[in-house]
């Protein structure tokens, strides 16, 4: 079995799945931006039975997902469309929720400022874009170790990092989102959740 496996996402599923499981009871499809291994799609859509989870990443990692989606006995988890949230027309034009992990630190802030945007126009109003991750209040580090990350990040890629809070809450802002609440998380990370503003 040559599944990918990330210990990380094993260890935050259940605190992340607490959170999300009150934001998405109403949904009857939820996107998953980065779907990364696989490993929080087939455990979100086991435990939220009444909704369709579908999962999404750019083409490298849609073989792993694949894998572990082969294991899944349900039919309500859908295999990885292949979004790369800088492309124009997204795959998928309507969602009752949105759902991304640890995404935000690793794009650019151009990609950042693209997912925001296509989530803006896909998500449909009074339904929830909950976003996971490490991030900086008020231009500061949570931990050490988040800033130890965002260094090794940096160095390896100098356009990825961890985000500001204020800059993802004004960004988001101007993409049609409105800020709903931030919950903090084991391992010094948050999960963050906005929804569209009610149109006037």
């Amino acid at each position: 079995m040559n599944k990918p496996f990330s210990q990380a996402s094993e260890n935050n599923k259940l605190p992340i799945f607490d959170v999300i499981k009150d934001y998405f009871n109403e949904s009857k499809m939820v996107l998953e931006i980065g779907s990364g291994t696989g490993q929080h799609a087939v455990y979100f859509a086991e435990k939220l039975a009444q909704l369709y989870w579908q999962t999404s990443d750019q083409g490298e990692y849609v073989k792993g997902i694949n894998e572990w989606i082969n294991e899944y006995r349900h039919y309500n988890l859908g295999r990885p469309l292949i979004l790369d949230v800088t492309q124009k027309i997204w795959p998928i034009r309507e969602c009752e929720g949105v759902y991304s992990a640890n995404t935000s630190h690793i794009m650019s802030w151009e990609m950042v400022e693209n997912m925001f945007s296509g989530v803006g126009q896909i998500l449909t109003p009074e339904r929830y874009f909950c976003l996971y991750g490490p991030f900086n209040f008020n231009g500061h580090f949570t931990s050490s170790s988040n800033e130890a990350f965002d260094k090794m990040l940096r160095d390896r890629n100098p356009e990825s990092g961890l985000r500001d809070f204020e800059a993802l809450k004004e960004l988001a802002d101007e993409k049609g989102l409105i800020f709903v609440n931030s919950h903090q998380l084991p391992a010094n990370n948050n999960l963050l959740v906005w929804q569209p503003k009610k149109k006037e």
